[in-house]
């Protein structure tokens, strides 16, 4: 537990960004929080610092990534069509879920939280993290909901006929620090969910928000409402960071 709370987190919008830099980037933030907590474990109460807690939100550009607890069988095409076809790379990663694919189009949220600073309970982490996508969903018009064993959120989800999964989740979380996060489908190109079985899912099916509005919508609209919609839920203080400390992720 901290001995001195900090709910205050910094925004950072970091736009386009190729996969394995925002995964760099998650690792050192990560680090630095996991650093102070042990560093402070030494000192005494009056000496420790408040750990910091960071979101990230941004793009990728075509990519695969494969959680622990999945199987790489559910990539349905082989390294060649991969790069040469599809114009994507594929990563095996430390986070739950089986398969899923980020592309332009889709808001992927990175919350490198200290858990310390708001409450220990992983489920109920995961769960306000579907809910600030299912209030988001909710602010353009949409039902979207929780399907029993299954992580993410869903429209149809209430033993409709047609459940579609439009955002995806994967987390990892070491000492009460959590990285990774989700994938919300805006404006997403779907067709690049059928080279894969997504997360390992195989009976249902994905959509965006675009698609179930039937127009396209502005991705910076959509991160402002997720982040509103996580202080509200998660009792934080969002800091949104300027121009100069974004480029420290860029895309290569």
């Amino acid at each position: 537990m901290n001995s001195r709370i900090n709910k205050q987190v910094e925004v950072r919008e970091l736009g386009l960004v190729d996969y394995q830099t925002a995964w760099d980037e998650q690792e050192r933030l990560f680090a630095t929080i996991v650093n102070q907590k042990l560093l402070n474990r030494s000192l005494p109460v009056d000496e420790q610092q408040r750990t910091p807690n960071y979101l990230l939100f941004c793009e990728h550009p075509h990519v695969y990534t494969l959680g622990t607890s999945g199987h790489e069988d559910n990539l349905l095409v082989d390294e060649k069509r991969l790069t040469e076809e599809l114009g994507a790379t594929f990563f095996k990663i430390r986070r739950g879920g089986d398969i899923t694919y980020h592309g332009p189009g889709q808001l992927v949220g990175y919350p490198i939280l200290d858990l310390d600073n708001f409450f220990t309970d992983i489920h109920r982490y995961m769960r306000l993290l579907e809910e600030s996508i299912i209030l988001t969903l909710a602010d353009y018009g949409l039902s979207a909901g929780r399907i029993d064993g299954l992580t993410g959120v869903w429209l149809d989800f209430d033993g409709g006929a047609n459940p579609r999964k439009i955002c995806a989740m994967g987390v990892k979380a070491s000492r009460w620090v959590t990285m990774h996060g989700f994938a919300l489908n805006v404006n997403t190109d779907l067709r690049y969910f059928g080279h894969i079985v997504p997360c390992g899912i195989s009976d249902k099916a994905v959509t965006s928000l675009a698609t179930e509005l039937g127009y396209a919508v502005p991705l910076e609209d959509v991160s402002r409402r997720v982040r509103q919609h996580m202080a509200s839920l998660f009792e934080m203080n969002l800091v949104e960071t300027n121009d100069a400390i974004t480029k420290v992720v860029s895309t290569q």
